[in-house]
């Protein structure tokens, strides 16, 4: 069975950094999208890498390549204008013997592994699944001014993280109809709900955080740190 296309979405030009392309800023020794990339490279259910990149970002991720030494096959693609254009062409150039399809932040590097197995499993069965953590914080819907208009009950409130994970007809199907419709999304599942695919909610009880302002890259870095240091332990002790 052909491994699972992972489809890293490095489109985006990070604004909100405010630092250049956040997704090449040093943490740990290594750009994020470096780790991102490498995480997913050691994974043992990935069969290939699909990078989703601007024109002009093709040779810094030609030069990190020759840093982490990728085992697995790997290729490049053009983003889209929007994110959903950029997963489409991904999803698009992803191997079609692929049974699943894992689309992935560049901007998230820290992602729990063994969750993703988890959520893999659950799209294989039923078609689409997507990392997700449980709001702890009391929600306030607000009016546009800043003031509070009500209280939102938050039994039910998930965050969705990545990877968002499916079977590759399913998000194909579910990318087309929001593409034909002109609907905007600002996450994949969003697809599968217009197309009326369920989604199953694995949680994700890890770190999982995305760099989207220099206030992250702090965490970020001591896990990286602390997972390094794990790792060379557990290696000395073998």
């Amino acid at each position: 069975m052909p491994g699972v296309s992972i489809v890293i979405v490095a489109a985006g030009r990070g604004t909100r950094m405010g630092q250049g392309d956040k997704l090449f800023l040093e943490a740990a020794g290594l750009p994020l999208v470096g780790h991102t990339w490498r995480r997913f490279d050691h994974f043992s259910e990935t069969g290939e890498i699909v990078i989703v990149t601007r024109e002009e970002s093709h040779p810094l991720f030609e030069n990190l390549a020759k840093r982490i030494s990728p085992a697995k096959p790997w290729r490049i693609v053009e983003g889209g204008a929007e994110r959903q254009d950029s997963v489409w062409n991904g999803v698009s150039a992803s191997d079609s013997a692929a049974e699943v399809v894992a689309i992935q932040d560049g901007a998230r590097p820290c992602t729990p592994l063994g969750i993703v197995g988890q959520a893999i499993d659950a799209a294989r069965e039923m078609g689409a699944a997507v990392l997700a953590k449980r709001v702890s914080d009391t929600i306030k819907r607000g009016d546009g001014q800043a003031q509070i208009l009500e209280t939102v009950d938050r039994e039910n409130l998930w965050a969705v993280q990545t990877p968002q994970v499916f079977r590759r007809e399913v998000i194909l199907a579910a990318l087309a109809k929001v593409r034909e419709g002109g609907v905007a999304i600002t996450d994949d599942t969003a697809a599968c709900e217009v197309l009326g695919q369920a989604v199953k909610m694995i949680e994700c009880d890890r770190p999982n955080p995305k760099a989207t302002t220099p206030e992250d890259l702090p965490f970020i870095e001591s896990l990286l740190a602390n997972e390094a240091s794990e790792t060379a332990e557990a290696a000395g002790e073998n």
